[in-house]
């Protein structure tokens, strides 16, 4: 698959700007295998290279897989498909190409749901820029699976549910405060694998 072409126009490119200036942003996404369509953001649809627009309706799967760079995309496919084959949390770091053509490394956390023969039928979850990060760390680390789930980590799964119910409810206090307390467990997680990384290099 070829990869994506930067997003044109002055429009984007500032849209881009200012979601990066606003350090630290925890994007949603969701995805309805059913119509194989991904609804996500603005943030994380430029942090994919997909046009906000477009996401805000929802484009396949395939248009954020492309995103992702050639070396971590086979290893991502894999996860996605374990995570809903065994109804597990989804915990991955990988490159993406964003709307202004630079590679970025994201942190996505989330959970897919299959069917009784193991095929994904939708997921949902948060993605968090770390690229400042792992500025300075080695660019070829994979992500480690965990053999169990940190208090952390189901935290934010159960943040995760409770914004998509808030959302329901059309209440915007209930929605700033879930979108403050994901944007914290987004930091939480980001950090927290940093730290496993070290130790496990030491």
């Amino acid at each position: 698959m070829a990869a994506s072409k930067p997003l044109d126009g002055p429009t984007t490119s500032e849209t881009f700007q200012s979601a990066r200036d606003a350090l630290e942003v925890v994007g949603r996404w969701q995805w309805d295998a059913g119509v194989d369509r991904v609804r996500v953001d603005a943030f994380v649809a430029l942090m994919c290279n997909v046009d906000p627009a477009e996401a805000e309706e929802g484009v396949p799967l395939g248009r954020y897989m492309s995103s992702i760079h050639a070396d971590d995309r086979e290893r991502i496919d894999d996860l996605i498909r374990r995570s809903a084959r065994e109804g597990t949390p989804y915990l991955a770091e990988y490159r993406v190409t964003s709307a202004d053509g630079r590679t970025r490394w994201v942190l996505v956390r989330g959970r897919f749901t299959g069917d009784h023969i193991g095929r994904p039928l939708g997921g949902s979850g948060i993605l968090l820029d770390i690229t400042r990060m792992r500025m300075f760390e080695d660019m070829a680390d994979e992500a480690v699976p965990r053999a169990g789930t940190s208090a952390l980590e189901l935290a934010a799964d159960h943040a995760i549910a409770a914004m998509y119910a808030i959302a329901e409810l059309r209440d915007a206090e209930l929605k700033v405060k879930a979108d403050a307390l994901l944007m914290t467990l987004g930091r939480r997680l980001a950090l927290q694998e940093v730290q496993d990384r070290h130790r496990h290099m030491n």
